[in-house]
């Protein structure tokens, strides 16, 4: 038996496709400021280049933040988040790291 206060709700998903740069991740950085307490996951996994300055501006907005699941980086990213000291943002994307 399970009750209202069991189920929990999804997280309300961010995505970015194509290039993420520094205006795509101004948007990402936007919408996660509007969602505000909420639980979010950042999805990029159909994201095929990452600019290192996008991945900057992403760091500066999950800084303190909890509750927000980031899916689609690569290794580089991931390292790079890292070294900006944000952490626990899950495993590397299948995809490769030749473009990274």
């Amino acid at each position: 038996m399970t009750t209202e206060d069991d189920v929990r709700p999804e997280p309300l998903v961010i995505q970015a496709r194509g290039t993420f740069d520094v205006p795509a991740a101004e948007q990402v950085a936007r919408e996660l400021r509007a969602a505000a307490g909420l639980e979010v996951r950042v999805d990029l996994t159909q994201v095929r280049d990452f600019h290192d300055f996008g991945v900057a501006v992403l760091a500066r907005e999950l800084a303190g933040r909890r509750q927000v699941d980031v899916r689609g980086l690569r290794t580089h990213q991931i390292r790079l988040l890292r070294y900006l000291g944000i952490d626990a943002l899950g495993e590397p994307s299948q995809a490769s790291d030749a473009h990274a």
